[in-house]
């Protein structure tokens, strides 16, 4: 089942390895109330699940008809399971999204990849023919690809995951996949942030201290900051010419640590196009930090709902 009553709000839910951002969406797409509470990544996918449900309660009110969620991972809407995921999130990997949701909100859910999500509010002014790439730069790198107007998911779910292309500022650096190299494993935060400790900066637990340092002269947290940036810019840069995309979209904490980051991701994405393309620019996204949870609000009215007490099957 789809399309609960189209007039009626919606709990949006952005799950990251970081944060959960809960808010109650309007038809309208109005937030109506806002809750955050941190995401219990090292604690395994149940208190995750508790830790949802929390959050959606937090902004629940009479009349909320169905829960969407934006999630970390490789997520199947169709059966509500996180397919793969890195190990941002402990155990994440095979969990029962939306029937362990719903059975503990008592409201239907729909859910699918956070990025994917955002993309989709990207979309509307792009035609039927829109081609968008959209990336999420934060506690880890997400993405999502849209063509001919709709957010592709492809083989089993995988596609748009751009932080698993290979990057040569990486090189030998391991990633939470498994593999080493990828571009997550040196432009997500965590990763800036042990940058600049390996080039000889002191150590620091959070991206934000590594960017206070840059903004005072830092040369360490400069060059870890700009590297990670530069090796998103090229690889966006890439996959533009690859796609030809009429919008490329630049999310997450990460670009909003301030100029120099997005100045050093804009000047390596310019550098890599063919001439055709030379006027496109990476944009934040137009409904802001908002975007994962508007977007997670509009799952339910376009994706497969799974009710409360079922196997996690939709209905």
């Amino acid at each position: 089942m789809t399309g609960p009553h189209l007039d009626a709000p919606v709990i949006g839910l952005d799950l990251g390895g970081t944060k959960i951002a809960a808010a109650l969406v309007g038809a309208d797409g109005t937030v109506l109330a806002r809750h955050t509470v941190p995401t219990p990544a090292t604690e395994g996918a149940e208190a995750v699940l508790d830790a949802l449900a929390v959050a959606a309660r937090a902004v629940r009110t009479h009349g909320t008809v169905a829960i969407g969620v934006a999630a970390a991972g490789v997520i199947d809407p169709a059966a509500g399971t996180v397919i793969s995921a890195t190990d941002t999130i402990r155990g994440w990997a095979g969990t029962a999204l939306a029937a362990g949701l719903a059975s503990r909100t008592g409201l239907p859910v729909a859910c699918d990849n956070d990025v994917r999500a955002a993309a989709a509010t990207e979309l509307a002014d792009l035609g039927d023919d829109g081609t968008l790439i959209y990336a999420a730069v934060g506690t880890g790198v997400g993405g999502a690809v849209a063509a001919s107007g709709r957010v592709l998911h492809g083989a089993a779910g995988i596609a748009g995951h751009l932080g698993h292309l290979p990057s040569p500022e990486a090189d030998g650096l391991p990633c939470t996949c498994g593999a080493t190299g990828h571009l997550e494993a040196i432009a997500a935060g965590p990763a800036i942030t042990a940058h600049c400790a390996r080039l000889g900066g002191e150590p620091a637990d959070r991206l934000q201290i590594v960017a206070e340092r840059a903004a005072h002269g830092d040369p360490h947290a400069t060059s870890a900051i700009t590297l990670g940036a530069r090796a998103t810019g090229r690889a966006l840069g890439g996959l533009a010419n690859a796609l030809g995309p009429h919008r490329v979209v630049v999310a997450g904490g990460v670009p909003r640590i301030g100029p120099l980051y997005w100045d050093a991701l804009c000047t390596a994405f310019a550098a890599e196009l063919m001439p055709p393309l030379r006027a496109l620019r990476p944009q934040p996204p137009r409904s802001g930090a908002d975007a994962a949870v508007l977007g997670a609000a509009v799952l339910p009215r376009t994706l497969p709902l799974h009710q409360p007490h079922t196997t996690g099957a939709p209905s």
